[in-house]
């Protein structure tokens, strides 16, 4: 694979491509498209399609040899991998990623992500940082203007070059007087932050025009995507917003104690917020139903008892589903860890419209609470990285067993580092005929 390839000979391969998949297959992609489409409808509304619907998620770095920080400063590069990883194992389902542009985020200076290309050595993975972007004596004055808050306390916190923000005065009462301001507008750091701003900005719109819109690139080869964060929706579970992106871990689970009345108007003004200004699926974009990707991650057993999880976690993640249910969407929430009983509480939601992300550790007892209710996505345990690939496949066929039958049922198939791409492509050959009904 060449290092480097220009948006039209991308586009000149895909062109050629989709008349290789045509002659191969006696199809055009649409129908190809439409055929994975609507195996993985009839599973999420717990029907028996041909065969389980298949995704697969294999380290891009170690497939294509491509580096990771391709995410960040090489999009066509990048999107070519995983467009090339997608043709050569033909899950029923691709994923694009969600690459960012480095240069960007170097200029801004962001402080709670750390990225190949960047801070990190080109082959490392993208890291998240927590940090307590709004103190504990905060709470009132985001209550008071989110906005005002969100402009003179988080993004200076969180990106370093908009630091100079911190010196503006409460905007939320100022009807006159801007003049005034204007003065410190024309100071070195004022100056700099905006011609810094103005760089990010141009450094984001080229990135953006290169990467396009690969989904749709994709659908057009003949594969729906999967789900994206991103892609519409209300977002995640408020808690998981807080203790993240706000107050930190520490600083949220000592609030569930200290504060909790303030811990949960936050969390329902969050989710408030999101609804009120959330937008219904649209129907001419591809796919139906839509899905959308919600990763939850604070709501396990191992961060939060079943008390705490009742209080502070459940009710804003069930508004969060219902609300994209509402809007036309299938929500993909991602249970992060092993969530056991705590599954029980889709069963409060509407049979058939969430697709259930779950460790595989979980999945005899989910199939158990949620048979004939919710539509399983079941991921296989992260430590097959460093199995053989007979190894997946026994451990596969196995979960099969177990909990496909009657439909409801879809797979992620997480591949092991250390195997050929013949290799590998005869492996999910072997699942696909296996998972068949």
């Amino acid at each position: 694979m060449p290092a480097k390839i220009t948006a039209a000979q991308y586009a000149k391969e895909n062109k050629e491509i989709k008349q290789k998949i045509e002659d191969k297959t006696g199809k055009t992609t649409q129908q190809l498209y439409e055929e994975r489409e609507k195996r993985a409808r009839e599973a999420i509304e717990l029907k028996e399609p041909d065969r389980i619907p298949l995704v697969c998620h294999p380290e891009f770095q170690i497939y294509t040899g491509i580096k990771n920080a391709s995410a960040y400063y090489e999009p066509i590069v990048y999107k070519r991998a995983m467009r090339d990883i997608t043709l050569d194992l033909e899950p029923d389902m691709c994923n694009m990623g969600l690459p960012s542009s480095g240069e960007a985020m170097t200029l801004l200076g962001v402080t709670n992500r750390l990225w190949p290309g960047g801070p990190l050595p080109p082959d490392y993975d993208y890291q998240f940082v927590e940090s307590e972007f709004m103190k504990e004596d905060e709470y009132d004055m985001f209550f008071h203007d989110p906005t005002d808050f969100n402009i003179r306390r988080f993004f200076p916190r969180m990106y370093k070059s908009l630091a100079p923000l911190m010196d503006l005065p409460p905007l939320g009462n100022m009807y006159q007087g801007f003049e005034m301001m204007t003065a410190m507008f024309a100071s070195p750091e004022f100056i700099k932050m905006g011609q810094t701003i103005a760089k990010a900005g141009a450094e984001t719109k080229k990135f953006r025009e290169f990467i396009g819109d690969s989904y749709e690139e994709m659908a057009q080869l003949g594969f729906p995507s999967f789900a994206h964060v991103g892609g519409g929706g209300v977002g995640g579970a408020p808690f998981d917003t807080v203790s993240s992106f706000m107050r930190g871990m520490k600083g949220s689970m000592v609030d569930m104690y200290r504060r909790p009345e303030k811990l949960l108007k936050l969390c329902d003004m969050i989710i408030e917020r999101r609804i009120a200004e959330a937008k219904p699926a649209d129907p001419k974009k591809r796919g139906n139903p839509k899905r959308v990707g919600m990763p939850l991650w604070r709501g396990d057993k191992a961060f939060m008892s079943q008390k705490a999880f009742e209080k502070f976690y459940w009710p804003g993640l069930k508004r969060a589903l219902q609300a994209d249910i509402d809007l036309g969407f299938v929500p993909v929430p991602f249970f992060e860890a092993e969530f056991g009983d705590r599954l029980e509480k889709l069963l409060e939601l509407p049979r058939g419209k969430v697709l259930a992300s779950i460790e595989y550790v979980d999945a005899v007892k989910a199939k158990d609470i949620l048979k004939d209710h919710t539509c399983l996505y079941v991921r296989i345990p992260l430590s097959s990285k460093l199995w053989s690939i007979q190894e997946v496949e026994d451990c596969t066929k196995d979960l099969i067993d177990k909990v496909g039958k009657g439909g409801g049922l879809t797979l992620d198939v997480r591949l092991p580092d250390k195997a050929t791409h013949e290799g590998l492509r005869k492996l999910m050959d072997n699942i696909r005929e296996y998972s068949r009904y």
